[in-house]
């Protein structure tokens, strides 16, 4: 069997184990680089005031969140995967997986960039920290907007068979 054999008789499986595969890699590397930008600048402010690793953490772990988004879609992708799936459900599927990869490799990075901001707040004025957070969580509402999305396409728009 020629590859190009393999995929007309297989494309729609591929594209979807790719959407899968997409919605996890591409949100997870956002927020691994956005949890990485925040966590070096919370290890300069630890460093001089250890007290404040409880709040520094908080602020690190907000962009994390998006790599569970595209964990879950993913997840539910690769549910969605039957025997027989058409080229066209198999697309389908590979949009719903990037429209959370996308928005969480985007959103994750400036999240880390605006949550280490916050650090500099919580480094300055702690009692102000709370500032930070808030700011951070105004770039998580893209994130969960693209989530959202994904989860219409799957469970209310989904092309079934």
């Amino acid at each position: 069997m020629t590859f190009i054999e393999f995929l007309a008789s297989n494309g729609g499986y591929v594209l979807a184990v790719f959407g899968a595969a997409l919605a996890v890699f591409m949100s997870g590397t956002g927020s691994s680089r956005g949890c990485g930008i925040v966590g070096k600048t919370a290890a300069g402010l630890v460093t001089a005031e250890p007290e404040k690793f409880g709040r520094a953490l908080i602020l690190q772990l907000l962009p994390g969140t998006q790599g569970l988004y595209g964990f879950i879609i993913g997840f539910l992708i690769a549910l969605k995967i039957p025997e027989g799936l058409t080229m066209s459900q198999g697309l389908y599927l590979l949009a719903a997986g990037l429209t959370v990869g996308v928005t969480g490799l985007t959103s994750s990075k400036s999240q880390g960039e605006v949550a280490a901001a916050g650090i500099q707040i919580l480094a300055k004025n702690p009692e102000q920290s709370t500032k930070g957070i808030i700011f951070a969580a105004i770039v998580e509402t893209y994130a969960i907007l693209g989530f959202v999305a994904s989860i219409i396409m799957l469970f209310v728009t989904y092309p079934e068979a």
